[in-house]
């Protein structure tokens, strides 16, 4: 009876380790799972010319497709390079001697479910095809940038730039200037918040200066140089 009672317990204990290790197997797989699914960051900065009007379409236009898609954006400045000078102010920005760019900061609530999307939406209202100009903005602060903070952003941006490159190179018409692309795509580097009176500026001041407008109804289809003509003509407004 003793070695009855003895295996008996032996196999109690040895059921309740296998129960545990598959346990905690199962958690680490998950905790693995959700590890890869959310490594992409929340973040990036966005260079569109003029920051007025990129703040209204992304905040405004890109939300009311992907309603609560924003946790937070704010307007202000960013550098390709690490050593330029700290805290510009708007007026020394302007000189186009800081280096920076006007940029939307953004944060995303879900980036693998709207990224992609906010990219793309990134071109829908800005001109990429013009360097470091967007209509009678000329500078470097007004350049057509993206500024990204991982491979996964950069690897998506990258995709994104040229699908739309592709549909310029078939298409008889753009909804550009030009027909190459220009959009830089940068490392982020330290985000400057503009003066508070810049934030939201265009809500504030309905008929401030805008030079953005959409200039496309819908992603385009890359459809080459054999495809349906009347679906080239669909995605752009000009």
């Amino acid at each position: 009876k003793v070695c009855f009672l003895t295996n008996a317990i032996l196999r109690g204990i040895l059921l309740l380790l296998s129960i545990f290790i598959m346990s905690s197997s199962a958690s680490n797989a998950a905790s693995a799972a959700s590890t890869t699914t959310s490594s992409m960051s929340n973040t990036v900065s966005l260079g569109a010319g003029c920051y007025w009007g990129t703040e209204k379409f992304i905040k405004s236009d890109f939300q009311k497709r992907f309603p609560n898609s924003l946790k937070t954006a704010r307007v202000g400045f960013m550098s390709p390079e690490k050593d330029h000078p700290k805290n510009p102010s708007y007026n020394a920005v302007c000189t186009g001697k800081t280096g920076h760019v006007e940029v939307l900061n953004v944060e995303l609530n879900d980036p693998e479910t709207h990224f992609r999307e906010l990219i793309k939406f990134f071109f829908f209202f800005h001109d990429p095809t013009t360097k470091d100009k967007q209509g009678n903005d000329a500078g470097t602060q007004y350049a057509s940038a993206i500024f990204v903070r991982d491979e996964e952003q950069k690897r998506i941006v990258n995709e994104v730039i040229d699908e739309l490159q592709q549909s310029l190179k078939h298409a008889k018409k753009s909804p550009y200037s030009g027909s190459k692309m220009a959009t830089a795509v940068h490392d982020a580097t330290t985000f400057f918040d503009a003066e508070e009176a810049h934030q939201e500026y265009l809500t504030k001041n309905p008929s401030g200066y805008c030079n953005h407008y959409m200039r496309m109804q819908e992603w385009p289809q890359n459809d080459g140089e054999n495809g349906d003509k009347k679906e080239k003509k669909k995605w752009f407004n000009r």
